[in-house]
């Protein structure tokens, strides 16, 4: 079959491999959509970073060169002995994370925090820029009728989103700020309406993220524009409940804590490539918290009953949709050159 393998930087080849099994404990699925991650960015342009290289995964057994993709849907083909969980036919996401089930995040049911954790099309195990893959029985999740292909792929990143809502101290009727509408900070602002905020403010260059973030409701400002902290401030009289931070830069981590109000607390979502400095006065004088999120856990259910109701939606969400053929130039290359891009679709055939 048709396989996107990573094998270094900027070093992504398209292959024939070998079509996986359908294994005792496997679902083998016909992959439909996969989308491009900002992590498969990250691997692409400065990698490995969790892609496994010179020595196995400690869970997958597996090292570069690997098979990328970890936000996909698709269809179930065949499973393998003791599946009872889903059959051929049925319609499915894969919640991607690999943990060992023994150490103390395991233990506590924190499987996204597992110290060896892995994500299948980073860690190995297949992956979803490819035309079948054979995950474990436990990964995968049925979606409806309702809930289209195209939709299917962006539940595992909107699980990161919805996640990082739950995961802070909003409620109903609270002010929020997203800082960078790239497709996670877009699907924060869903996951914010899902979860009853009353303003959300979006704080964004791009214009047509921008306008994607008006699309969902959020109230737009342009940092190149304006001074967004003191214009939060005045907004919402003293600051907003809960700043989500998702764009890694460091000087916007600074502007998303001087952003809240007193007592308001700071979401660092995106992952950082280098050192952020932070003046602990500014916290510690206005007593606020920060706290950070990666991935997600026990939410993919609650992704998929959302999407059913509306919300996540993929027409206003997903910017292109390309072939398997083309993910290169067209997918990851594209994405670098174009900052006007959402989200890119990967059709597996």
């Amino acid at each position: 079959m048709k396989a996107l393998r990573w094998h270094g930087v900027k070093d992504l080849r398209l292959e024939n491999i070998e079509e996986p099994a359908a294994l005792k404990g496997k679902v083998k699925i016909k992959v439909e959509w996969c989308g491009i991650c900002g992590s498969d960015l990250h691997e692409y342009t400065a990698g490995p970073i969790f892609i496994p290289e010179g020595s196995p995964h400690p869970i997958t057994g597996e090292m570069a060169p690997i098979v990328m993709g970890h936000e996909f849907s698709g269809q179930v083909i065949e499973v393998g002995e003791g599946v009872t969980k889903v059959r051929p036919g049925d319609r499915v996401v894969v919640e991607p994370i690999y943990a060992c089930g023994e150490c103390e995040a395991c233990n506590q049911g924190k499987y996204n925090l597992c110290s060896t954790m892995g994500f299948l099309g980073l860690a190995g195990g297949g992956g979803g820029f490819s035309e079948f893959v054979a995950a474990e029985e436990y990964m995968v999740h049925k979606i409806p009728e309702r809930v289209s292909y195209e939709q299917g792929a962006l539940v595992e990143p909107s699980a990161v989103a919805l996640h990082a809502v739950r995961q802070s101290k909003l409620k109903v009727g609270d002010r929020a700020v997203v800082f960078g509408t790239g497709p996670i900070g877009l699907l924060v602002i869903e996951a914010l309406k899902a979860s009853g905020a009353a303003e959300i403010y979006a704080v964004e260059l791009s214009e047509q993220r921008k306008q994607k973030a008006e699309e969902l409701g959020a109230i737009v400002l342009d940092p190149s524009k304006l001074d967004v902290v003191k214009e939060l401030h005045e907004r919402t009289n003293g600051g907003v409940d809960v700043a989500y931070e998702v764009t890694g830069v460091p000087r916007v981590l600074t502007d998303a804590i001087d952003s809240t109000r007193i007592g308001g607390e700071v979401m660092i979502v995106s992952i950082f490539e280098r050192e952020a400095a932070i003046k602990p006065n500014t916290i510690v004088t206005k007593e606020r918290t920060i706290k950070g999120i990666i991935g997600y856990r026990d939410v993919f259910p609650a992704v998929i009953s959302l999407m059913e109701k509306g919300y996540f939606p993929a027409d206003k969400l997903v910017t292109k949709r390309i072939k398997l053929d083309e993910v290169v130039e067209e997918g990851f290359e594209t994405l670098l050159k174009e900052k006007n891009q959402v989200k890119i679709l990967v059709k597996a055939e």
